[in-house]
């Protein structure tokens, strides 16, 4: 990288993440297995975010198989939304679903680039109406019917970071929802791109990838980059 990153942009580090990635970037490798790559790198990235973003804390007590009384834990916060971005972010759901210790709701957002101006288009969103917290309304809370408070903490999740526009986008978005923290998790990222979200996102925005590369080319590509995750992962390469 060419210049230092901005404090709220984090690359992992992790050994297995780049040898990963090396094995993502190859162009024999197929869609099964380029869905099982992004699963495991984003189940490594994911950890490494959540421990940043998330802490534990007491839930009470329990009793294990052997009678012993233990104390149970949990995290915090609670309110949680997983946003992946329609259509590869779908391949990393799983992944950050797997680690975090409850369900939590899955709010897809659908983002497309234009191809001439290669500035993303909102096609589809599954957010929630925003409404005050219950404090905020009073005695009118009971007024307030089929909205949703927003999240304490939004998980953006899409592979691939190139311009930075769309996640740009999907953070203006939930910030319009009203999510204070946002954390996005990659595979990869462009430098300019990476650096552009954070810098836009500011503050209560963090920003993980699993690799990065120096630039992107004329069509908004990153150079070496995956190529086009989505075509990749749903066969759709050609269309």
């Amino acid at each position: 990288m060419s210049t230092a990153l901005p404090a709220n942009a984090h690359v992992s580090k992790h050994p297995c993440t780049r040898a990963k990635l090396s094995q993502l970037r190859s162009h024999t490798t197929n869609a099964r297995e380029t869905k099982l790559l992004i699963h495991e790198i984003a189940t490594i990235v994911g950890c490494e975010a959540l421990a940043s973003c998330v802490e534990a804390v007491e839930d009470g007590t329990d009793v294990s198989p052997l009678n012993y009384e233990f104390e149970r834990q949990t995290i915090s916060p609670q309110r949680i939304s997983l946003v992946p971005i329609l259509r590869s972010g779908l391949s990393m759901t799983d992944a950050l679903l797997a680690i975090l210790p409850f369900p939590v709701p899955v709010h897809h957002l659908g983002l497309y680039r234009e191809k001439s101006t290669l500035q993303p288009v909102e096609y589809y969103n599954n957010l929630p109406y925003h409404r005050p917290p219950p404090e905020e309304l009073g005695d009118h809370s009971h007024h307030v019917e089929g909205n949703a408070a927003a999240s304490e903490l939004a998980i953006v999740v899409d592979p691939v970071i190139a311009t930075g526009s769309t996640m740009c986008a999907a953070i203006e978005t939930l910030r319009d929802w009203g999510v204070k923290r946002i954390v996005c998790i990659s595979v990869l990222a462009s430098e300019g791109g990476l650096r552009r979200a954070c810098e836009e996102g500011g503050d209560g925005v963090e920003i993980w990838a699993g690799g990065v590369d120096a630039e992107t080319d004329a069509k908004g590509m990153i150079k070496p980059g995956l190529g086009d995750v989505g075509d990749r992962l749903f066969l759709t390469l050609g269309k």
